[in-house]
């Protein structure tokens, strides 16, 4: 090599040097808070690899920065990773970045930058691989143009404004892996033509927002079968968006791998398909405040992994299967606000409409609540397996029987909300062995005899509702109140039933 052909190298790397070196000291002229002072370091007199480390990655995220990008960015010709997340970072989306043909990643998240996406960006920077533009105010449509990237693999949108339809060019990029454009505004069909040729997605997000099923939102049987194509799903997320139709057999031919399926907050109605106990390997399954009747399917229990089944605010009837009580890792069961009655040719008056394989289930951790059904019968002594259970509630029901002192058993409980039921008998002293015990109601029931003193041994508790039952005597109330050492409020029919009367104390 000539001479002056080194000379000439040497050349252009000084001078690419000085523009990255000029680019990045007018991002900190930008900047009006550097409450870390991460950019101290960075001064005309000194080297540009001192505080960048070279220009083929810039990561200054989580600094809390305040101001804008600068248009002099445009020069970093060289610039593969750009990372600015979680910062105070304001202004229009920087369609200057188009300009930087070689950028894989970037990550703008957690910032207020406002505007359209440039279809320009997408068309030169045909190298993105990573994209996060999370958590800012972005709006417009999402450019067709994004075709053009086929290696992008993880497409972070959630938490904007954008609005239309997922553009139809998101199937030509065969290898992405992972699609959140959760709480936006998009409109239009469930994307199956899209997603039916995304053989490699494992996260896809579309929960809140404004999208329909087919038939006009009535027919979610085309998506879900287009959705089977995508063997390597893990995540599936469509909540609050108002989706209507049934939940169709073909659901039990999703991916083997589906560990979350998130679907509360839409119209689906119709029963719970047997079929969905084919996916074997689902962890959570929430169908939450949908309108969702008939029975929940005794095939249940072969979903050995199902750790969090959510069923609430639904029209479920019938009996609870015991066949829940056959899932080895349930640790959250929430079936509350349905029409569950347990109303079976098997059901004997004994063992009442709570299975005892479901209410002693030792793995349930966080919390069991089947409050606000049609369920009778005593309430379950097998409750007291629930060792490490932090929340019981089976309130407003129609149980019956009495307070079992093997309560005290529940020695993780926080929360035990018997209130309006049919219970009776007497409080057990055993109570006051619940040393976690943040909150108690059993009001709106048959209870008499006194209220137990061991109570003020709780020193956790800040709720009590005693209220509309028959305690004698008022003494031990008091006595209790004494000891508390945080807000207490205690609701209590007096042995006059008629008078009704609050007592507070404030620590």
């Amino acid at each position: 090599m000539s001479p002056s052909a080194v000379s000439g190298s040497h050349h252009h790397r000084n001078h690419s040097l000085l523009a990255d070196k000029a680019a990045l000291l007018a991002f900190k002229k930008t900047i009006v808070f550097d409450p870390k002072y991460m950019l101290a370091s960075w001064s005309e007199d000194g080297d540009v690899c001192s505080f960048t480390g070279g220009l083929r990655s810039l990561s200054l995220s989580e600094n809390n920065f305040y101001g804008i990008i600068p248009p002099k960015f445009s020069s970093l010709h060289h610039l593969h990773s750009l990372l600015l997340d979680s910062n105070n970072l304001h202004g229009p989306f920087p369609e200057f970045l188009s300009i930087l043909p070689n950028l894989t990643v970037l990550s703008l998240s957690g910032n207020y930058l406002t505007g359209t996406l440039p279809p320009s960006f997408f068309s030169n920077c045909t190298s993105l691989a990573n994209i996060d533009l999370s958590q800012n105010l972005l709006t417009g449509q999402i450019p067709e143009e994004i075709g053009n990237c086929p290696g992008i693999w993880n497409l972070n949108l959630y938490n904007n404004q954008f609005t239309g339809e997922l553009p139809a060019s998101l199937a030509n990029i065969s290898e992405l892996y992972n699609i959140d454009v959760e709480y936006n505004n998009l409109t239009g069909e469930l994307p199956g033509n899209i997603l039916g040729k995304l053989y490699s997605v494992v996260s896809l997000h579309l929960s809140y927002n404004n999208m329909f099923s087919h038939d006009h939102n009535t027919n979610l049987e085309p998506f879900f079968t287009a959705l089977a194509n995508c063997t390597e799903l893990e995540e599936l997320e469509m909540a609050g968006m108002n989706l209507g139709g049934r939940l169709p057999s073909s659901i039990g031919r999703l991916s083997v791998n589906l560990d979350t399926m998130l679907l509360q907050e839409n119209r689906i109605s119709g029963m719970i398909p047997s079929e969905i106990a084919h996916l074997s390997n689902l962890t959570v399954l929430n169908l939450t405040s949908n309108s969702l009747n008939g029975t929940i399917p005794a095939e249940i229990n072969q979903m050995s992994s199902l750790e969090q089944l959510f069923l609430s605010h639904n029209l479920l009837t019938g009996a609870i299967p015991a066949a829940l009580g056959q899932l080895p890792r349930l640790g959250l069961l929430d079936l509350s606000n349905n029409q569950l009655s347990g109303a079976n040719s098997f059901k004997s008056r004994k063992s009442g409409s709570i299975p005892t394989e479901i209410s002693g289930i030792r793995e349930i951790r966080r919390y069991l609540n089947l409050s606000h059904n049609h369920l009778d019968g005593p309430l379950p002594i097998e409750l007291s397996k629930l060792e490490n259970v932090e929340e019981i509630d089976v309130s407003s029901n129609n149980l019956s029987g009495s307070v079992f002192f093997q309560i005290s058993s529940c020695i993780a409980a926080k929360l035990i909300n018997f209130s309006h039921n049919s219970i009776d008998g007497h409080l057990p002293d055993s109570l006051g062995d619940l040393k976690n015990l943040e909150s108690f109601d059993v009001s709106g029931n048959h209870l008499s005899g006194g209220i137990p003193t061991s109570l003020n041994r709780i020193q956790s508790l800040s709720f009590l509702n005693l209220s509309f039952n028959n305690f004698a005597g008022s003494n031990t109330l008091w006595r209790c109140l004494q000891y508390c050492h945080r807000k207490v409020i205690l609701r209590q029919s007096a042995s006059l039933r008629h008078s009704l009367w609050h007592a507070q104390m404030l620590s």
